[in-house]
Parts: C-alpha cells; structure tokens; sequence
C-alpha cells in the first residue's frame, strides 16, 4: 500500500475478482488436497491388504506414481501461493507482512511435528519389527492361542457338568410332566436360572420343542440334527463349542422318558470368541509377514513417506488457505481504514458470514464509518450554516458605517470591521488577537466601568488622534453574557466629528449672527459722537500737548470702531456664506492665477507652482476656490514671517495641483513655523487661533468653502511631503463633479443623536475666552480670512 490511489484500488477490485477467484483459485487448493490424502488413503489400505487389490509390485508401483503427481500438484500450488505472497510483499500490499507471518507459522507447525514423526516412526518400525519376529513374541502368540483354546474348554466342561444335573432332576420329575405341564414348567425354568443357563429345552427325536424354560432371555439357539440326536445316550452328553455361533452347547438323553432330549446352550464372551479368531488369523499372519520381513520394511518405509509427505503438503497448503483466509478480511480492512484516513467515509467493507468473527469486525467498521460520515455532514452542514451566517455577519459588519469591536473575555481582538480599522488606524492583521489595551487605550476607562458596573450596556464619548488627525467617537459597550467566567463585549464606534462640528459650525454661525446684530447697532452712533467731539472741542482745546492727545483719542476711537465693523462683517460672511455657483472651469488655470497674484504681493518668498495635470477640468465656484487657495498661501507667508531670519534662510511655498481618482488635490508646503502637534483638527473649528489678532476663521471658511464643493482640508507636516523639511503642509480636495458628499448624519450613527449637542456644550465650555475675543487693535484690510497655521 503505497499511496491511497493503490490500496483504493486492490479495495475497490476485491468484489469484482471474488467471484472468479472462488471459482478458479479457490477450488483448486482443495481439490489437490482432497485427492492427494484419497490417493494415499488407497495406497495404505492397498499396501496392508485391506482391500480385494493384491499389493503386486505393479500396483504399488502404480499407486506410488499417483502419489508421486499428487505431491508434485501440492508443491505446484504451494510455490505459486509464495510467489503471489513475495510479490504482495514486494509491493507493499496490505497485511502482506503478516500474511507472510502467518504462513511461516504454519509452515513450522506443519514441518516440525512431520520430520519428528518421520523419525520417531522410522526408529520405531526398525524395533518394533526386530521385536515382532524375537522369540518371546512367537512365545507370546502361541500362549495367546493356547488361552484362548483353553477358555472354550473351560466352558464345555462347566455345562457338561450343569446338564447332568439338570436331567437328573428332570428324570426324577416324570410324573410332574404328566400330570402338571405348568409346575413342570417352573421347575425347569428354576432349574436353569440356578445353573445360569439362557437356553434349556426338552426335545423329541425330531428337534421339535416339547418345553422350553422361561429364564427371560430371547436368544436364538440352534438345536442339533435329528441324525446327531440318535448318537446321544443317557450317561455322557455331547457337547459342541460353536464359536461362529458365541455359544456352547449340550445335549443329552433323558432317562424315564422315551426318545426324549435335554438341550441346553450358554452363551461365550463375544470380546474371548472374536479374540480367539484374530489370534488364529495374527498367528496365521504373523508366519506369512515372518517369511517376508525384509519387503514389509521397504514397503512400510515407502508407504509411510509418500503419505507423510502427502498429508505434509497438504498441511502446508492447509495453512497457506487458512492464511488467506484469516489474511483477506484484515488486508481488506486495512484498505478501508488508509481509505477512511484520506477522508473518504462512504467506503464499506464487504462482510461474509463465513469469517467468524471478523465479519463481525467488519460490520463494526461499517457501522463506524457510516456514523462517522453522520457525524461528519452534520458537522459539515454546521460548519456552512455558520460560515454562511460569518459571511452574512461580516457582509453586514463590512457595510456598516458605525465601527464595530469584538472584545473575548480576555480582552483581546476577536473581530474588527472595516469602518473600525478606518477609525482606529490600525488593519485587522495588526489587532486581531492583540489586547483591546494596546489597539485602542482611549478605551480603558470604559471597558473598567463596563467590568465593574452591573449594567450590560455603557455609552461615552472617547477623543482619538490617529496620523494628525483628532476624531470625535461616539462609544457604545454592550456586554455578551458566556459561560465563562468573564464577559465578552460588542464595541460599536460612531464617527460624531464632522456632526459634532457642523452643530457648533452652526452654533457659531448663530453667535455670529448676534454678535453681529448686537454690535454693529451702537458703532455708528460711537463712530459720529467721536466725531463731533472731535469737530466741537477739537478748536477750543490750545495747547498743544492736549491737542495732540485729544486727537489721538478721538482717531483711536474711530479707527477702532472701522475696525470692529470690519470684524462684525467677517462675522456675518461667516454666518451667510454665499452658495457656490458650480460651473465647468479649469483647476490649473485658477491656481494659477491666485500664485501669480501672491508672487507680486511676496516677492521676498520662492513661490511656485506644479501641475500634475493640466488642463484639469471640474465643477465648482471659480472665486470661491481662488479665495481659499489665495487665503490659505496667505497664512503661509505668515507663518514664513514668523520665523527668525537667522533660521529661515530663504522662505518658500510649494503649490501642487494633481488628480486623485475623482477629487482634485491642491496642496501648499511651506517651510514656516509649522503646525502645533496637540489638537490640530481643533484649528478647522470657528474661532480657534493661535494668533493674538486671529479671529479663527480663515481656516473654518475654507473648509466650508471645500465642504460644499464634497471635499476637506487636511493638515499635515511638510517632513511628510519632503523628508528634513520644517513647515506645515495643507492639502485641499474637493470633488471634481462639484457635489459635496453625503454626510453622515445621524441615521448612520442613531448613538451619536444624544450625544452630540452634550459634546457641543462641553467642548464649547472648554474654549477659553481669549479664543472668541475681538481684538483690541485690528489693521489688516477687512477682507482677509485668517488661516491659524501656526501663526
């Protein structure tokens, strides 16, 4: 057995030969055999005169060549048996090993006793004759005969002896006879039960029975001649010793009767009679062997050879039989378990009564596979009922907007989702079976109060960072109740940043619109009253020291209050921003426009500009996008200014417009005091800056302005763009069919509803004063957008 392929195949064929291997191979064996101990069953009882077949030399001769092809039949058949049995060794076949074993067992068992007989047997034909034809066994014959003859003797003398008695007593009771038959009758029956006698009679001259005792015992005897009874005389009876017969008998004639006999017979051991005979005959035989010794010897010596070669052969092809047999079931069993251990269970063993108990065996392992291959489906129709329902269960957690966490109960990764690989910055390869602590440790706190807390359900709000960026989650734990000792939990994480900042973009755009209302009513009555104080006692103020502080007071009053106008007007342009008019322009051809206007306005500062893609054609607000573009290199230049010259070198600013899949990519590096590593997304919302006179808009603005064209900004470093390099790098997209993204509102996030306006509050509360204050002194032109990159 090789390979399954090959013990597949010797398993699969073995029906399909049975039948003509029973009806060829099978019978063959037997048939030798049956014919080789017929032929020398034949040649013994030929050989020892048993049968009317003189044993000539022609027909021992004869019988001895049929032996002779008997025996050359058997070792045929034995020699092609081993050959079959080398061959299934060489190939490995199944159960050849002990097939092998088991026939050379046999072998011995069959050999061993053979040539100890064959000695034994040869040793003890040469003594027992030397013994047979000695003078004490010639003793011994003729004593055996002389004993014999003795015994017959022995007997005609005790019934000569009881039948003279017993006439005597029939003599003196002639009168019974006549008068009473019946008594007459018991007295003759007694009379031959006291001397043991079966059979006593009272006969005429012609054998005719006149009575006959009734001693129980039917036993046929043969009364004697008429002529024999006219030689009988009263005084001595005749006696005969029939041995054919097992009897001995007697006759006499009895006195006061006329021509009237007494008959009686006792029967002889039949175990003497017949030992009698067989000693006549063995003494009769053993003259005849006596003048013929020296032929008996050969002729013994060669029937015992060929018929112990015979029954040796046929021992040995006995075993061979017997061999395959107890061989064929276990090589077929060891065919289906290699089958069984490829995995295929639909294999059977074909099971014959006749093989005892390994039928048994093989209804056994029948039963078996067929539980197996139960066991098996059931298993496998479980296993695709719960792979369907894993694939529905990651069809749907793949889908789902909301991120989802499976946590064991030991606290490590067991299942993660698209959305939160996205979300926590990390690919399932990398979390999956490590602990949730190392993967996400925002979530400690919370799976401490899930642990702890009775309550299966524990919702919170958790801030991440991941690659500059700050997100906004909505948390959900929800614990699974198992066997186990510890709970395993289901995470769900909504995304509540863009709602968290579009309700404070629209909390702010409120405060906006009443700062504007609130403070722009009183500056222009402030603005004239300054004025006409200024009008008024400016000529009646001399000198000339209060002069100058006079009016520097009264223009300190008016430039501030243009100033604060100017500041209430950003205020309201961020709470009405105009609705972009989409049309078909060209990207390059605008950013163009906007660098060449800058490079007039900084010709201190290196800038340039790249076009990955030019012409590059889209839908959106031409000025809009101009504006963001000319307002975010703006705060670049800034951000240049703010670094000391001996640091700086020369200021640049790279400007790069390329194309990724359908969203349009502008990006500006520069190479100034770049962005702050802490809360960085924080500077995209309304009114966070980092700049004393900053009103924290320039930056909200443009992601306002990129939102509605379904895009973002990102800040970034500029070592990311360009290894070694200081500065901020700012990446603006939007789409290029000018629509904005569908934003995840509340419907994908229902967690995030509650939550969200807390968060507001919280992180509006958390703001400090100095964010949302109006700057004291105020003198850039009023239509610039400020843009905290750091300045």
């Amino acid at each position: 057995m090789t390979s399954a392929d090959t013990s597949a195949a010797h398993f699969d064929t073995a029906p399909a030969e049975e039948p003509r291997r029973w009806s060829a191979r099978r019978w063959l064996a037997p048939f030798a055999v049956a014919l080789a101990l017929l032929s020398a069953c034949l040649t013994f009882l030929v050989l020892t005169g048993l049968t009317t077949i003189e044993p000539t030399p022609e027909v021992v001769r004869t019988f001895y060549l049929i032996n002779a092809g008997t025996i050359l039949l058997l070792v045929g058949i034995i020699i092609r048996e081993l050959w079959q049995l080398i061959l299934a060794r060489r190939r490995g076949r199944a159960a050849a090993r002990l097939h092998v074993q088991i026939v050379s067992l046999f072998s011995i068992v069959a050999v061993l006793p053979a040539v100890l007989v064959a000695v034994v047997a040869n040793v003890t034909i040469e003594r027992g004759l030397d013994r047979l034809f000695s003078g004490p066994t010639k003793e011994v014959i003729q004593n055996s005969l002389t004993i014999a003859r003795a015994y017959m003797q022995d007997h005609a003398q005790l019934i000569r002896g009881d039948i003279l008695g017993m006439a005597n007593d029939i003599a003196h009771a002639r009168p019974l006879y006549d008068q009473d038959r019946r008594s007459f009758r018991e007295l003759l029956t007694a009379s031959a039960g006291s001397r043991n006698l079966p059979g006593a009679m009272i006969i005429d001259k012609n054998t005719n029975i006149l009575e006959s005792a009734d001693t129980g015992m039917r036993l046929a005897y043969s009364p004697p001649a008429p002529d024999f009874l006219s030689n009988v005389n009263e005084s001595e009876p005749e006696i005969a010793v029939l041995p054919d017969a097992s009897f001995v008998a007697a006759v006499i004639r009895l006195r006061a009767f006329n021509d009237t006999f007494l008959y009686v017979a006792r029967p002889l051991d039949p175990n003497v009679v017949n030992q009698l005979k067989q000693t006549e005959v063995s003494v009769a035989e053993y003259a005849q062997i006596e003048s013929r010794r020296l032929g008996i010897q050969v002729a013994f010596a060669l029937m015992f050879a060929v018929i112990a070669l015979t029954i040796l052969m046929a021992s040995v092809l006995i075993g061979l039989n017997f061999a395959n047999s107890l061989v064929s079931p276990i090589r077929r069993l060891m065919n289906a378990a290699h089958t069984v251990s490829t995995g295929d269970l639909h294999v059977q063993v074909p099971v014959h009564q006749s093989e005892g108990d390994l039928a048994q065996l093989g209804e056994t392992f029948n039963k078996m596979t067929q539980e197996l291959r139960s066991q098996r489906d059931e298993l496998v129709n479980a296993s695709d009922l719960i792979d369907s329902r894993r694939r529905f269960i990651e069809a749907v957690l793949s889908s789902a907007s909301a991120g989802i966490i499976g946590v064991d109960a030991s606290g490590s990764v067991g299942i993660l989702n698209r959305s939160a690989e996205k979300l926590i910055g990390h690919a399932e390869s990398e979390t999956l079976g490590h602990p949730l602590s190392d993967v996400l440790p925002e979530l400690d706190e919370m799976m401490k109060t899930a642990r702890e807390g009775t309550q299966r359900l524990v919702q919170g709000q958790i801030t991440i960072t991941r690659d500059g960026t700050e997100r906004n989650l909505s948390v959900r734990v929800s614990a699974e109740k198992t066997s186990q000792p510890r709970d395993s939990y289901i995470i769900t994480l909504d995304d509540i940043t863009e709602l968290v900042s579009a309700q404070r973009t629209s909390a702010w755009g409120d405060v906006a619109r009443r700062i504007a209302h609130e403070i722009k009513n009183p500056l222009t009555p402030i603005q004239l009253s300054a004025e006409r104080i200024r009008r008024k006692f400016g000529k009646t103020i001399t000198e000339v020291k209060d002069k100058q502080i006079f009016d520097q007071c009264t223009d300190t009053i008016v430039r501030q209050v243009d100033d604060i106008r100017r500041m209430v007007d950003e205020f309201s342009r961020f709470a009405r921003m105009p609705k972009p008019v989409m049309e078909g322009e060209d990207v390059a051809d605008t950013v163009r426009q906007a660098v060449f206007l800058m490079k007039v306005a900084h010709p201190e500062i290196d800038i340039e500009a790249e076009f990955k893609v030019d012409p590059l054609r889209a839908q959106f607000d031409r000025r809009l996008i101009s504006q963001a573009v000319t307002n975010i290199v703006k705060n670049a230049t800034e951000a240049i200014e703010q670094v000391p010259p001996e640091e700086l070198g020369k200021g640049r600013i790279d400007v790069v417009v390329s194309r990724e899949g359908e969203d349009v990519l502008i990006d500006v590096i520069d190479n100034g005091i770049g962005l702050p590593k802490v809360a960085r997304s924080r500077l995209l919302e309304p009114y966070v800056t980092t700049r004393a006179k900053g009103t924290g808009l320039g930056l909200a603005i443009v992601g306002r302005v990129l939102e509605d064209h379904g895009g973002r900004i990102e800040l970034k470093d500029a070592s990311d763009f360009r290894e070694g390099q200081r500065g901020a790098w700012m990446r603006m997209r939007f789409a290029m069919s000018g629509h904005p993204a569908k934003a995840e509102t509340a419907e994908a996030a229902p967690a995030a509803k509650d939550t969200v306006k807390d968060a507001v509050k919280d992180q509006e509360t958390k703001e400090p004063a100095a964010e949302t204050k109006e700057p004291a002194e105020k003198t850039n032109d009023s239509t610039k957008i400020e843009a905290s990159t750091g300045s």
